[in-house]
């Protein structure tokens, strides 16, 4: 009796698929394209952080390091702190900078509070003057802040505020461009939301705070940078209307440096980097709610 031995027979093999690189929408993407992007992106990059970085090299050099030579030395040979603790036995540093942090804090709770009521107003309220009111923010936005300084200066006079930090906070308290931002993020909303809220017995603050206010913290977030951003960095205002140096803010008493040590570019530098230091703290604490922005005005399953 004879028995036929078993073949046995290799599964086929198949071929390797090389890699696909797609977009968000599943779109292949090309090598060369996709090359092109990071390029792109590498440069912006550059150019981005490319002077803060070299600000906060030449801040950690010491007084033998050449920082004008050619090339240029980007990593310090002996990094020191020598450079901070020199601003700050030249300027009061740290008064100006609680100075500057006074007036700062003080923007980001009126212009999120200011703002956030008016843009509700605008999106969500029903009354007469409504659209004139959006177009009076809007035209707000064109006007310069060259063009009517002259006029706040007279009104913080005339109001016995010049030369205070309320006089520094209050022509800035609510910006036009914040309250469109809300104005926005509302009318994102779903309108059945509000209607059912109402039909609950939901009065009008109750509906702002609970429902609408909740919904948009990530245009919260983005209107509180801003505001942060724009009260820290402001210059020219502060400079027209303070004249007391004990009042002045970070950026005034940095411009002291320039003038009395105008040739040691490493004092220049350390003060900006002690400048711009609460800038990225602020927006590393906020930046996941930076980027949701808008978007969680939706109805969430």
């Amino acid at each position: 009796m004879s028995t036929d031995a078993p073949t046995s027979s290799a599964p086929p093999v198949r071929p390797v698929k090389e890699p696909r690189v797609t977009d968000e929408h599943g779109r292949r993407i090309r090598i060369g394209e996709l090359v092109l992007r990071y390029a792109l992106l590498l440069v912006v990059l550059a150019l981005t952080i490319g002077p803060f970085l070299w600000q906060l090299s030449t801040s950690l050099k010491g007084p033998t390091e050449d920082i004008f030579a050619s090339p240029p030395s980007f990593l310090p040979e002996h990094p020191t702190l020598h450079n901070y603790r020199r601003v700050a036995d030249t300027i009061p540093v740290w008064d100006y900078a609680l100075n500057s942090l006074k007036v700062a804090s003080a923007s980001v709770v009126t212009n999120c509070v200011g703002s956030a009521l008016a843009g509700y107003a605008l999106a969500r309220l029903r009354y007469r003057g409504r659209r004139i009111a959006t177009l009076v923010f809007i035209l707000a936005m064109l006007v310069p802040v060259e063009g009517i300084i002259i006029a706040q200066f007279t009104t913080m006079r005339e109001l016995g505020l010049n030369n205070t930090l309320i006089g520094v906070v209050l022509p800035g308290s609510i910006g036009a461009m914040n309250v469109l931002l809300m104005r926005n993020a509302f009318l994102n909303l779903p309108y059945e939301i509000e209607e059912a809220a109402y039909v609950d017995g939901a009065n009008a603050w109750q509906r702002f705070l609970r429902i609408a206010l909740p919904s948009v913290k990530g245009t919260l977030a983005v209107v509180a940078i801003f505001a942060f951003m724009g009260a820290w960095d402001d210059f020219l205002w502060p400079l027209i209307v303070l004249s007391d140096p004990s009042r002045f803010t970070l950026t005034i008493g940095l411009n002291y440096l320039h003038g009395t040590f105008a040739n040691d570019e490493r004092l220049v530098a350390a003060g900006t980097v002690i400048a711009v230091a609460p800038l990225i703290a602020l927006f590393a604490c906020l930046q996941r709610y930076f980027f949701r922005g808008v978007g969680e005005g939706a109805v969430k399953g």
